[in-house]
């Protein structure tokens, strides 16, 4: 993913190839159309598959960090998109997470990682990094391969430094105002 609706890539033959496209939209489309394809050529979904959609600005994102994330998941059917199980795009209210807190799925966890503020991804998570054979009763079905767009909309960096004292924690935050105060570490300013 480059500035400019620019996407690179690199062929079986290690040559490398640049498309321009007209538009933000198509560029992601395009971006989530090769992570269903290398979804479907792996002969086994063994780990997360993500691909960028939008790069998103600052510092990575790593364990510890608090997040506000917009989100919409599909269950990963026929070989595509299926139907949607669970979104908050059109909700008033955003999840906070606390990356590598182990509130949300594995594999959300590890395709999370590194993802910038205004970043978006996508994430293609199969069974054993999602809910496995349990499901989730009534939305997920047994044994389901996931599909999830997600956009981190605010970040609070929580970094460990040694001080005189021992350890201390210090914070940045680089978020814009949120739409939703709360009290698990983002401020209503």
């Amino acid at each position: 993913v480059q500035p400019n609706n620019y996407r690179t890539f690199y062929d079986d033959q290690r040559q490398n190839w640049s498309i321009m496209f007209d538009s933000e939209k198509a560029a992601m489309d395009f971006s989530k159309q090769v992570c269903i394809a290398k979804c479907n050529s792996s002969p086994v979904l063994d780990s997360v598959l993500y691909q960028d959609l939008l790069l998103g600005e600052g510092q990575g994102v790593e364990a510890g960090d608090l997040l506000e994330v917009a989100y919409t998941g599909w269950l990963f059917q026929n070989n595509g998109l299926g139907q949607v199980f669970d979104s908050n795009v059109n909700k008033d209210k955003l999840l906070r997470l606390k990356l590598g807190s182990g509130k949300v799925i594995k594999g959300w966890e590890e395709g999370m990682m590194g993802m910038k503020k205004g970043g978006r991804r996508y994430l293609i998570i199969p069974p054993t990094w999602a809910y496995g054979a349990q499901g989730m009763t009534d939305r997920v079905p047994p044994d389901s391969t996931l599909v999830f767009e997600v956009e981190v909309r605010r970040v609070k960096l929580v970094k460990e430094c040694a001080g005189s004292d021992g350890l201390s924690v210090s914070s940045r935050d680089s978020a814009a105002p949120s739409p939703v105060p709360g009290s698990d570490g983002f401020s209503a300013e």
